[in-house]
């Protein structure tokens, strides 16, 4: 009994009054920043949708959206914008940050429109990269052949779509 009450009073301490961590503002719009190395995609854009693939699984961003950070995995972003189109860009990696003004930055090492991508040049660089993981050796070198099968294997996905 002793440890509700504690508990109790500690809740209503640090409920009284404007909390900032206990609050959020709200925006209806998503303020958008897309970049990578080799260009900028958006750049302070309002849209209304990015659905974006992650470590932790692909999820979709819309206005109000918890304030996030998440790593990306190769794949398809695709950005819904506010006049109806939808882009969609193949990333190797990067990472996804939602603040909560509601802007969104996704900053990729390398990214490509996927009507850029070559399917049979895409193809090729996933037997090369799956001929280097075979011959490995070592535990760098077969790390990094790995991560060159996972990235050639999503722009062979992306080049289907």
């Amino acid at each position: 009994m002793a440890l509700f009450l504690r508990s109790t009073k500690l809740a209503a301490r640090l409920t009284q009054g404007p909390t900032k961590c206990f609050s959020r503002n709200y925006a209806d719009q998503m303020n958008f920043t897309f970049a990578a190395a080799n260009q900028i995609f958006y750049a302070n854009k309002n849209i209304k949708q990015v659905d974006v693939p992650s470590f932790s699984g692909s999820f979709g961003i819309l206005p109000n959206h918890v304030p996030t950070l998440a790593v990306l995995r190769p794949g398809v972003v695709t950005v819904y914008e506010d006049e109806g189109t939808s882009k969609k860009i193949f990333v190797s990696s990067g990472t996804i940050t939602v603040n909560e003004d509601s802007s969104v930055q996704v900053l990729a090492e390398e990214a490509h429109p996927v009507e850029d991508i070559d399917g049979s040049a895409a193809r090729q660089v996933l037997q090369e990269a799956q001929s280097q993981l075979a011959t490995a050796s070592g535990d760098v070198a077969k790390a990094e052949a790995a991560i060159a099968v996972e990235v050639a294997e999503a722009l062979v996905l992306a080049a289907g779509n």
